[in-house]
């Protein structure tokens, strides 16, 4: 058994769900301080000229956790990010993703961890990815320390091999997991390249560019990457 967890991000890129798919259970760590100007409240889509930024406007002060931080409510981001969406990807392959989007965009949440928890199960769900996920919220008595924290989270759910992103490496305790006896396991990502609705490439955009682009089901699309890179 394989765990995986990661900050809820905002209509994540495809390195997040890659990841997801590689656990038997993925942690939404909701719990986790929120970081400014990073992925918790923005992602990226593509437009004629590249790319550019969908970004939730939040009500933030340091220290604060994911789940604290609220969204501002004065602001008219939920119209302005479907404008965007209907006018950036009006001719892909795969229009009605937007009713999914909108109904999500249109719901009266208050708070950005549960934002990104229903965007995440969204896109998920229509990428094909159905790791069983909990939110760190939901769960009592996790340790402070991120090393002690994920150690918990992997005995918590009867994981002996924990999936870390590939920057784990640089901050991760080695020898914290060998002494309780968990495997680490370092993702190895490769962004499949496709079709986008102009011309060029632009990799690491948010997940809905390739479902827009290619449909439910896309995760075949990372999984025939990750098989034609071992």
């Amino acid at each position: 058994m394989k765990l995986a967890a990661h900050q809820p991000q905002y209509l994540p890129w495809l390195g997040f769900f890659d990841k997801m798919d590689r656990a038997d259970h993925f942690v939404l760590l909701d719990t986790v301080q929120y970081k400014k100007n990073e992925w918790q409240n923005r992602n990226r889509i593509r437009i004629r000229e590249g790319w550019q930024w969908l970004t939730v406007p939040v009500r933030y002060h340091h220290p604060m956790t994911i789940r604290e931080v609220r969204i501002d409510a004065t602001s008219p981001w939920r119209r302005k990010h479907i404008e965007a969406l209907r006018t950036h990807y009006g001719r892909a392959r795969q229009p009605r993703l937007y009713d999914g989007l909108e109904e999500l965009l249109h719901q009266p949440i208050d708070d950005l961890a549960t934002l990104n928890s229903r965007g995440v199960g969204l896109l998920a769900g229509l990428l094909g990815v159905r790791t069983p996920m909990t939110t760190a919220s939901a769960l009592d008595d996790l340790p402070e320390g991120a090393d002690q924290r994920l150690i918990a989270l992997c005995r918590r759910f009867g994981c002996a091999t924990y999936i870390a992103g590939a920057g784990g490496q640089a901050y991760m305790d080695p020898a914290a997991w060998q002494e309780a006896g968990i495997t680490v396991e370092f993702q190895d990502f490769h962004h499949p390249v496709y079709p986008q609705t102009h011309a060029g490439f632009e990799p690491n955009l948010s997940a809905v560019d390739l479902l827009f682009n290619h449909g439910a089901g896309a995760i075949g699309m990372l999984r025939a990457a990750r098989r034609e890179a071992a």
